[in-house]
């Protein structure tokens, strides 16, 4: 389905599910932004170049700003579409369709940032906008705590980009979508003891074109896919109740992300997993050997290593919201903090084929770098964008290297300033090629996503009620075992959230399985 100029300038809010289709309405040809479907076929999606009348937007915009008095301004064009649908057992609970566009414009006065957006895509309309980010900057410098000096960036000129998206989910009728969710619930609830599926399919589609004042133009088209599952098996005296989520993680690629995840093959493994969880061994609290998958160990980098990296909140400008971090301040800790034993090594990037974060350039314009967070096991850097770049120059001049944002700047939509946002941030594989059954053979207690018991080096029943307790340095010196390159799998959040007002990012992490001496595991179904 290929979207006119017309139709997607008339898209100025959000579509309930059953709307009828938009109407396309006679705007002006500046306020037009051309979108080509993807095909469905075995080719990537190719972005095609920014459409003309759209650079003329851009420039409106950063001439309305530069004219109210910034020294460096960016403008966003862009178009956020959602597509949710959410199923339980054989019903279909909801179907979400959502489709936003506008334009955003950030201006930099006297060293303060002002922020306006506006959906009237006309000349005037984004020349206001710009005006108004440039007067919040004005009255911004009563608050200022500190002047903003941006490190530089390169002009990259006009670019494009693509996250190789093979098929556009918009292709695909709700129809097809919600009977493959629905059949992937019914061979879940065949399994003796599952009563409960709940099956969901989350599509988002980013159309982005930015501009700035230095001369960087830039139009991308980032698609994510995910099809979680969550399945309870119940007992028959109804005492107990197990879960078992599906192993799909979420993903920056299309339709075919769902359709190689094999719902509907997988749906009575996960629904046997959770039914056997019933007649598990409980676990006996104590101290254990811990062996982790990849589709468990993300979360523990997420929270462990993503966020406390964050250098916004390692300076405290997260403490009213989300708390501060442990890995602070950072003139203590860069290249002081042993995070973890010297084999561990953990990238911040941008670039992983398939990762949630993977962008061609940031919403400052910046072509991301990859940059390890942890390099030996020691606190090497932290995330930042053209602002925070510069609050570590005295790190980088130590370091021998040139001061520069690791392109970690997003906004969830044209309406939202950008600002610093996670990465794809990664625990690297370590030199011998292991994969899982290395780490189980050479292991005698546990390891999870589901648990299981090891004993003498093979895995020797399921058990339930499983709980590790973790201080982050402890929990990563603990490791002293870890897979090579085959091992390696990508997990990730789809609704990571941050900042005030809130928004959503998407993050993928990566790593292959670790082994853990002597955690703290304790039994969560016990009372008292």
């Amino acid at each position: 389905m290929r979207t006119t100029r017309r139709d997607f300038l008339a898209t100025t809010g959000t579509l309930a599910a059953g709307a009828a289709a938009l109407a396309a309405l006679p705007e002006p040809a500046e306020a037009a932004l051309r979108h080509v479907a993807a095909p469905r076929g075995p080719q990537p999606f190719v972005q095609p170049p920014m459409d003309a009348a759209i650079k003329e937007l851009l420039q409106a915009a950063l001439n309305g700003a530069q004219l109210a008095g910034a020294s460096f301004a960016d403008a966003r064009i862009a178009r956020t579409r959602r597509n949710f649908i959410i199923t339980r057992e054989q019903q279909i609970i909801e179907i979400v369709d959502t489709d936003t566009m506008g334009c955003g414009v950030r201006a930099l006065v006297d060293g303060c940032w002002g922020f306006a957006a506006t959906r009237t895509l006309t000349r005037d309309g984004v020349a206001q906008a710009a005006r108004e980010a440039a007067a919040t900057a004005k009255a911004n410098r009563l608050a200022r705590d500190r002047a903003v000096q941006l490190a530089p960036a390169p002009s990259l000129g006009e670019r494009t980009w693509s996250n190789g998206f093979t098929i556009d989910p918009w292709s695909i009728p709700v129809e097809e979508k919600a009977a493959l969710m629905l059949k992937a619930n019914a061979e879940a609830l065949k399994v003796p003891g599952v009563k409960y599926v709940f099956g969901q399919m989350f599509f988002v589609k980013e159309e982005k074109n930015y501009a700035n004042t230095e001369g960087t133009l830039t139009a991308q088209t980032l698609v994510r896919s995910w099809a979680p599952m969550s399945i309870t098996a119940v007992s028959k005296d109804f005492s107990d109740f197990q879960n078992r989520s599906a192993d799909m993680a979420p993903q920056g690629r299309g339709w075919e992300a769902v359709l190689d995840a094999k719902l509907v093959e997988n749906a009575r493994k996960w629904g046997e997993d959770a039914a056997q969880k019933l007649t598990a061994k409980p676990v006996e609290p104590g101290k254990y050997d811990l062996v982790l998958h990849p589709s468990h160990l993300w979360l523990t980098i997420h929270e462990s290593i993503g966020h406390p990296t964050e250098l916004d909140r390692a300076y405290g400008y997260e403490a009213n919201y989300a708390g501060t971090s442990f890995v602070a301040p950072p003139e203590k800790m860069l290249g002081e903090l042993k995070y973890g034993p010297e084999f561990m090594n953990v990238q911040g990037d941008r670039s992983q084929a398939g990762g949630l974060s993977t962008v061609g350039y940031d919403d400052e314009g910046v072509a991301p770098d990859e940059f390890l967070i942890i390099k030996d096991g020691k606190l090497n850097d932290y995330q930042t964008t053209r602002e925070q770049a510069d609050w570590l120059t005295w790190w980088y001049e130590k370091t021998g290297r040139t001061p520069r944002s690791h392109g970690n700047s997003y906004a969830d939509a044209w309406s939202s300033v950008q600002f610093q946002r996670m990465p794809n941030v990664s625990l690297l594989p370590g030199a011998k090629d292991l994969v899982w059954e290395d780490l189980i053979g050479a292991t005698d207690q546990f390891g999870g996503q589901t648990f299981h018991e090891i004993k003498g080096g093979k895995i020797v029943g399921m058990l339930k009620d499983v709980a590790y307790q973790i201080r982050t340095p402890e929990f990563w010196n603990a490791m002293d075992m870890i897979g090579g390159k085959r091992s390696y799998q990508l997990g990730g959040s789809y609704f990571d959230g941050k900042g005030q007002p809130g928004q959503v990012n998407a993050v993928s992490h990566g790593s292959p399985p670790t082994r853990h001496r002597q955690i703290t595991v304790i039994n969560t179904g016990r009372k008292g």
